[in-house]
């Protein structure tokens, strides 16, 4: 029994070990396709569009609920201390530094990783990727590139849209339910709030944007068992994404300060 145990962990070690380098060398092979002509600028277009503007709803509806819920329980916890006008201080710097980003990035995933993995996946299990190379174009150009990029560049605009709508739902229920003082919740939060607090927001939202289109293209990008592997590809991207955006915000917030 014991001997079974340490041969399924070593698989288990090999396994991951060669997924983690596939990613890496995947990862690899996209940054140096990704300035060599001719660039796929519709195709990152159509995925901006696809991560950015398609998330827009889930991510206003996301940072709008948790300003306001910051609002609600900060105000019940600083008002013990008599420190009631700190409520808007800590809703921006909750969003702009923790939430936004974290949030944004799973909330991204669970829409958007998803369906490039299974799209991928499909696209590997209908064997329409091996025809790709069949034709010359480069599969990891055509299809990884693009998306790796969208990743990068909308998950911070999404992040700062999180954070604004956060800060404004946090100020409708602190000042127009609580009310708090406006002047004083402004006053208080232009104060505390500055720029390196929002970059280092921005900073973990491009790590975030990578780590959730890099997991998806690489289990769709490698879907082995049909029908039943598309889903399972699916799954493991979204669940694999979201612990390693969990992860690394702690290394992140730790580097960062």
């Amino acid at each position: 029994m014991f001997k079974d145990t340490l041969e399924r962990l070593g698989l288990y070690a090999q396994k991951s070990i060669n997924s983690i380098g596939l990613m890496m060398m995947m990862l690899a092979n996209a940054a140096m396709l990704c300035f060599t002509p001719p660039v796929k600028v519709r195709n990152m277009f159509k995925q901006m569009e696809f991560v950015g503007i398609q998330s827009l709803f889930v991510v206003v509806l996301t940072g709008a609920f948790t300003g306001m819920v910051l609002a609600l329980q900060g105000y019940n916890a600083l008002k013990r201390f008599g420190a009631e006008s700190m409520v808007g201080p800590t809703v921006a710097l909750s969003m702009a530094r923790e939430l936004g980003p974290v949030l944004t990035g799973l909330m991204v995933t669970g829409r958007a990783g998803s369906a490039m993995a299974t799209e991928l996946g499909t696209m590997r299990v209908t064997e329409q990727i091996d025809a790709l190379s069949t034709m010359g174009i480069n599969p990891v150009k055509y299809l990884v590139v693009p998306r790796i990029v969208a990743g990068i560049l909308m998950f911070p605009l999404l992040t700062v849209i999180t954070d604004f709508v956060g800060v404004i739902g946090g100020y409708l229920v602190g000042v127009k339910l609580l009310g708090i003082n406006s002047g004083v919740y402004i006053g208080r939060t232009v104060d505390f709030v500055t720029i390196d607090d929002i970059a280092m927001g921005l900073y973990k939202s491009l790590v975030f944007g990578l780590i959730m289109t890099l997991v998806a293209c690489y289990n769709g990008f490698y879907t082995t068992g049909g029908a039943e592997g598309v889903g399972r590809a699916a799954t493991t991207s979204v669940v694999t994404a979201s612990v390693m955006i969990l992860i690394s915000d702690y290394l992140l917030s730790s580097i960062l300060g």
